[in-house]
């Protein structure tokens, strides 16, 4: 007679009268643990892969910027100004008083190279309402709503993309025609080469006259008007356009406003104020007057320690992204040669790049 066989059930432990299943508390403490280390580790993958999409989303958008800077230059034989301003600076001050800053001999009409490249943008109605205005402070002031411009926004940007106020040296209010002046903000600048040619040196305390262009080395700056054929160092060695953060300062496509200064929103032993052109123009270094705290020229590649208001800055994890002359991205890393760098944003100071 064949024996039945006999298999064991499964232990489970009953608590309360009732018999039900049950975890004891050191259990669920164990499985509270084992989700905390998991969220822990998926987290940052999380995280680093949005802000990869942000970081593609960026470079898309500068590529765009990219392309039409070529169409500028292809349609107007030069590259937009930096900004545009009145140049017969033996005759500045007949201007109104509001029309100029007799410090910078910032003038108007105060046109920027972002507001330029708005029909290349599909843009071309907003281009014709603001430029129906004298000046782009008029334009600005004249805004019953705000002009966003999404190619001029980086994603991964967190200080904001309201248009800002606009102010002076003691953070107050710029008034003109008895109005504030809020602007348009931009992540994006446009590339001012090594030197700085605004401030004090630019003006009538200057030894150029007003003529900036006996001093800058880069493709913008005040009333520039770069041609591809004058970038002897090479379109594709050549940093035309870059990011600056909000949290650092506030930056504009539209234009120039004289007498405006901009402050840091960050503090380091090394920054303070500039004036109104690096509302849309930066620089790397080395620059007459520019020294450290050991007096040593200073260059400030993105991302720089230094937290210049005319330098590059990004919210990118270890760099940032900028368009070179021949319309290409390319990620620059917080740890590039700074002499590199410097080399990489002059136009035509015969520098040979190897690697950078």
């Amino acid at each position: 007679m064949l024996k039945q066989r006999k298999f064991s059930e499964p232990h489970f432990r009953m608590h309360g009268s009732g018999g039900r299943i049950a975890f004891t508390l050191i259990e669920l403490l164990i499985v509270i643990a084992i989700i905390g280390v998991l969220v822990g580790l998926l987290l940052p993958a999380v995280q680093a892969a949005r802000e990869a999409s942000r970081r593609i989303s960026c470079t898309n958008q500068l590529k765009q910027l990219g392309l039409a800077l070529h169409n500028y230059e292809s349609s107007q034989r030069q590259l937009p100004a930096g900004y545009l301003s009145y140049d017969r600076y033996a005759a500045i001050g007949s201007l109104p008083g509001e029309d100029f800053d007799p410090v910078t001999w910032d003038a108007a009409p105060g046109w920027g190279w972002g507001g330029a490249l708005l029909p290349f943008l599909e843009h071309q109605s907003v281009y014709e309402w603001i430029h129906s205005k004298r000046t782009c402070w008029e334009a600005a002031q004249s805004m019953t709503s705000p002009i966003q411009v999404s190619s001029f926004f980086c994603p991964s940007v967190s200080g904001g993309v309201e248009p800002f106020l606009v102010v002076d040296g003691s953070e107050q209010p710029l008034w003109k025609s008895g109005r504030e002046i809020w602007l348009p903000r931009s992540h994006y600048v446009a590339s001012h080469g090594q030197e700085e040619c605004w401030g004090a040196l630019s003006g009538p305390a200057g030894d150029w006259g007003g003529q900036v262009s006996k001093l800058a080395d880069g493709p913008f700056y005040r009333n520039s008007k770069t041609r591809f054929a004058d970038i002897r160092d090479g379109l594709s060695s050549t940093i035309m356009l870059g990011e600056h953060t909000s949290l650092l300062s506030d930056k504009t496509w539209l234009g120039v406003v004289p007498s405006a200064v901009v402050h840091p929103k960050a503090s380091s032993p090394e920054n303070g104020p500039e004036s109104a052109a690096t509302l849309m123009l930066v620089h790397s270094g080395p620059a007459i007057g520019e020294v450290d705290l050991l007096g040593q020229p200073i260059i400030h590649p993105p991302n720089y320690p230094t937290l210049h208001v005319g330098q590059m800055q990004s919210e990118h994890p270890s760099g940032a992204n900028v368009v070179l002359g021949d319309g290409s991205v390319r990620f620059i890393a917080n740890t590039i040669d700074r002499t590199a760098f410097a080399s990489a944003t002059s136009i035509c100071e015969g520098e040979v790049l190897h690697e950078w």
